[in-house]
C-alpha cells in the first residue's frame, strides 16, 4: 500500500481505470488487470465485489451518527454567523446532549475529553469558527485603561 496520500490518490485513479476495463471487456480477468495497471490483485478483487475506498468510508468509531454531527456543525456555524463562536467546552457539551436524546441507556454515553477537538479538526469548515481563551493580561497590555 503506497504511503503518502498522493500515491494512494494515484492507485485509486489506476483501480478506477481497471474496474472500467473489465467491466468493458476490454480485460477479461481481474489478474491481468492488476498486472496491466500496477495495482494490488486482492485490491481489485475486493473492490469488484462491492469493497469501497477506504478513504471514503466513515469509521464506526463515530459516536454520532453522520446525521447529528451535521446538525452539530450547523449549530456552530449558527452560533459563528451570530458573532457568539462556542469554546470547545460548549461543542462537546451539546454533543453529549444530542447523545442523551439518542441513547437512552441508565449512564448515559459521552464524548470523551478531546472529542470536540478532533470533531473541530476533521471538519474543515469549523477550524475557524470556534473561540478560544482570552488572554487577560496580553489584553490588557494591548489596550491599557485610559
Amino acid at each position: 500500500m503506497p504511503k503518502s496520500p498522493k500515491l494512494r490518490i494515484e492507485q485509486e485513479r489506476r483501480i478506477l481505470l481497471a474496474i472500467s476495463a473489465i467491466k468493458s471487456n476490454e480485460i477479461s480477468s481481474a489478474k491481468k488487470a492488476a498486472q496491466i495497471f500496477d495495482i494490488p490483485c486482492s485490491t481489485l478483487r475486493g473492490r469488484l465485489k462491492g469493497a469501497s475506498f477506504r478513504g471514503e468510508t466513515r469509521a464506526n468509531s463515530h459516536k454520532l451518527t453522520a446525521s447529528e454531527e451535521e446538525s452539530l456543525k450547523k449549530w456552530v456555524l449558527s452560533l459563528n454567523k451570530h458573532g457568539a463562536p462556542p469554546r470547545l467546552a460548549q461543542v462537546r457539551e451539546m454533543a453529549n446532549i444530542l447523545l442523551s436524546k439518542r441513547d437512552t441507556t441508565s449512564p448515559p454515553t459521552t464524548v470523551g475529553e478531546k472529542w470536540a477537538y478532533n470533531f473541530i479538526s476533521r471538519t474543515p469548515e469549523l477550524k475557524t469558527c470556534i473561540a478560544g481563551r482570552h488572554n487577560y493580561p496580553r489584553a490588557r497590555a494591548e489596550y491599557p485603561k485610559p
